[in-house]
């Protein structure tokens, strides 16, 4: 690692800063009040009584969105993580992704009405996977530029 690496916020500041706030949303989500499944929860399920009504779309259950929706929630963790630890230390990225879903599936332990449930920390972990690969996969040109370049 160069001397100028020796801390991501001091080189990513904007990106660091972007990383934190979605990690901030991420908490509010995960450990906040749990959301009443009337109001803002009803369009929902209006939408998936309509989508079982239909043999075609009979597979979208709540239990899958719920996966779907915390995989998709952590494939940004994936992105972010990948873009300040850097390439090399992509392993870094899954590892700290499974880390953070630990801590909030622990912490939900405690707080009232919230529930920890093994399919969450299933789902977050291949959220992070899901985003490292996509950063992997969208940084690869320019990494390929870079090695070229010192070469």
């Amino acid at each position: 690692m160069a001397r100028h690496d020796y801390w991501m916020f001091r080189r990513h500041p904007f990106l660091s800063l972007t990383t934190v706030i979605y990690l901030a949303v991420v908490c509010w989500i995960t450990l906040g009040p749990q959301p009443i499944n009337t109001g803002n929860g009803y369009w929902l399920w209006r939408a998936l009584r309509f989508f079982s009504s239909h043999e075609s779309t009979r597979w979208l259950t709540y239990n899958r969105v719920e996966f779907l929706a915390n995989a998709a929630m952590f494939v940004p963790i994936g992105i972010f993580f990948v873009l300040l630890f850097g390439r090399r230390l992509w392993f870094m990225s899954v590892i700290s992704g499974i880390l953070l879903t630990l801590a909030i599936e622990f912490a939900q332990l405690f707080i009232p009405g919230r529930v920890s449930d093994v399919r969450d920390l299933v789902a977050n972990s291949l959220g992070t996977m899901i985003g490292v690969l996509v950063a992997l996969v969208l940084t690869r040109a320019k990494a390929r530029r870079l090695r070229t370049q010192r070469a």
